[in-house]
């Protein structure tokens, strides 16, 4: 009997450290399910509360362990050690990069579904974290860059209002100028491009090298629209009667020569007139991507909302006013939880996706 009082005494504090803060881990975790439902990092930061609290209380359990002092000492000491070589050694990246996803954050140079370039890697960004920021490329890969690297690089963000896109050729000094502008503002305009011009880039020693620009203003469909571009260039040069052909072979052709200009095919096949729009299947993640940061951005509006009805709800004195504003008051807490039920499905279904 005096055995088990003295083991229950001895470790009656250890025990109940150990409930104390198992009691805090589920309470943290499930006021962090709650709080954090639907916003950015929610996962990160969630995880990293919930680590510290462990990690305080392992420490804490090891300090009320019924030991000597001195083998206290060694303990903490040896975790100490452990958690400063740790911390050294992975805190160049770690806290860098997390630095940096915070400056990119307070920046707000590109949110998810902005298409963007870094270090010629060009693709929409589906994921803005902590530490890295995921994008998916033309080829419908997914590509993690970390913070540090879209922080120390210059990043090209495409603008949503609208980009200018562009396509080169190089044709002989034996075309017009003129003629040849003419047509390649034509092109630009053919294809859908707003506001066309040329620039005369260079003069070689065989041909000039032209490039059109236009003002493309859907730019989910950049893609494609350079390919278009791309095509009605080679068609309205071929009908404004200018070949497209290497100029050596150009400056190698006899007077009389035949004119390399292929004759107008009309093509019975479905598949070949319907138009080429790949972004859809291309960028499917980033879609989902922006269509969550529009849900993320109308929640964050109708929590602005409930807070000024809530201040009106406590002004005014009339039951009658006061009872439409709880009316009120309530159906937007309604469609706040509805907002909130569909960003975490969205959530798990971008989680899923690989």
């Amino acid at each position: 009997m005096e055995i088990l009082k003295s083991i229950f005494t001895n470790w009656f504090p250890t025990v109940l450290t150990a409930a104390f803060f198992f009691g805090i881990y589920q309470l943290a975790k499930w006021l962090l399910d709650r709080q954090i439902k639907g916003h950015t990092d929610r996962g990160l930061i969630r995880s990293i509360i919930l680590f510290l609290i462990v990690f305080i209380g392992l420490v804490s359990i090891i300090l009320a362990i019924p030991m000597s002092e001195s083998q206290k000492g060694s303990i903490t000491s040896l975790i100490g050690i452990v958690l400063s070589a740790v911390l050294g050694l992975s805190s160049t990246t770690f806290i860098g990069n997390a630095l940096a996803g915070i400056a990119l954050r307070l920046r707000k140079s590109f949110k998810p579904g902005d298409f963007i370039t870094v270090n010629d890697i060009f693709g929409r960004v589906t994921e803005q974290g902590l530490f890295h920021t995921e994008i998916q490329t033309i080829d419908r890969d997914l590509t993690t860059l970390p913070n540090m690297t879209l922080a120390t690089n210059s990043v090209k963000v495409t603008r949503s209002s609208g980009t200018f896109i562009s396509v080169d050729c190089s044709l002989g000094y034996d075309v017009n100028r003129l003629k040849i502008e003419e047509a390649l503002l034509k092109a630009a305009r053919d294809c859908g491009l707003v506001e066309p011009f040329v620039h005369i880039l260079s003069l070689g020693d065989f041909s000039i090298v032209y490039r059109v620009h236009g003002l493309l203003k859907d730019v989910k469909s950049i893609v494609s629209a350079k390919s278009r571009l791309t095509g009605s260039v080679i068609d309205a040069l071929h009908s404004a009667g200018i070949e497209i052909v290497s100029p050596n072979f150009m400056n190698q052709k006899q007077v009389g020569d035949t004119v390399f200009i292929p004759k107008k095919y009309r093509t019975k096949d479905k598949e070949v007139l319907k138009e080429n729009t790949p972004e859809n299947l291309i960028f499917d993640k980033a879609e989902e991507a922006e269509g969550l940061e529009k849900r993320k951005e109308l929640l964050a509006e109708v929590e602005n909302k409930i807070k000024n009805e809530k201040a009106q709800l406590k002004e005014v004195k009339d039951d009658t006013v006061k009872k439409k504003l709880e009316e009120k008051l309530k159906s937007t807490e309604e469609l706040k939880a509805k907002i909130e039920d569909r960003i975490e499905t969205k959530v798990n279904e971008l989680d899923k996706k690989n």
